[in-house]
């Protein structure tokens, strides 16, 4: 029997591992959520056909992408966006429709051959953006696991994003209401420090943000003394 993994410290890819379990039941699925799990020794002893990526926030050491096949999903149309944050670069750039890559883990950073690509839009939070994900990286996981998809190189021009970091989320120097709402709901994420604005007592952070016109956002605020 065929073994895949799902590689995911992500909880909502619980969800896609039950999926696939299910729905695919010739092959043995197994779940890896935690580093010290994604080890060499382990993955010798697993022996799996491919090593499916759906969210990962640490470096694939070269020993394992050159000895086992490990498939990356990344949410930008490679070349462009290759890099960190991907979603929120997108969205910070007023980008509401974007690709997912499916590509072979390598020496550079998404710069892999790509086995295939689905269309995903981004609205709503970062969390709703990841469940949708899911659904459309379960279906690209059967395809090419069903249809024997061999990638190709990437074609186009070359965009490279930065990872973004936490204090890019501040909202002070924001002047556009909509700018403000999607700095909000780009961060609205488990794992993800939230869309901020601090003075010198005080720091509010911003969650489930409703956009109700060109000038008004009902959100959440957590307020928290300094």
């Amino acid at each position: 029997m065929k073994s895949f993994i799902i590689l995911s410290e992500k909880k909502w890819h619980k969800a896609l591992f039950d999926g696939l379990k299910e729905r695919n039941p010739d092959f043995n699925w197994i779940l890896l959520d935690k580093k010290d799990d994604f080890s060499l020794d382990k993955l010798q002893t697993i022996e799996p056909e491919k090593i499916f990526i759906p969210h990962w926030s640490y470096i694939i050491p070269a020993e394992i992408y050159e000895n086992f096949e490990c498939v990356i999903f990344h949410e930008t149309d490679l070349p462009f966006g290759r890099g960190g944050s991907p979603i929120q670069n997108l969205i910070s750039r007023g980008i509401n429709d974007t690709k997912i890559s499916a590509l072979k883990a390598g020496k550079g950073l998404d710069t892999g051959p790509v086995y295939l690509k689905r269309e995903l839009n981004l609205n709503g939070t970062t969390r709703e953006i990841f469940i949708r994900c899911s659904a459309i990286i379960r279906e690209m996981i059967e395809e090419i696991i069903y249809n024997e998809v061999t990638p190709l190189p990437q074609e186009g021009e070359v965009v490279n994003f930065k990872r973004r970091k936490p204090e890019d989320g501040n909202l002070n120097y924001l002047k556009e209401v909509k700018k403000m709402y999607d700095y909000i709901r780009m961060l609205d994420c488990e794992g993800y420090p939230p869309a901020f604005i601090e003075n010198e007592h005080f720091r509010f952070e911003f969650t489930r943000a409703s956009l109700q016109s060109d000038k008004e956002i009902l959100a959440d605020v957590r307020i928290i003394k300094k």
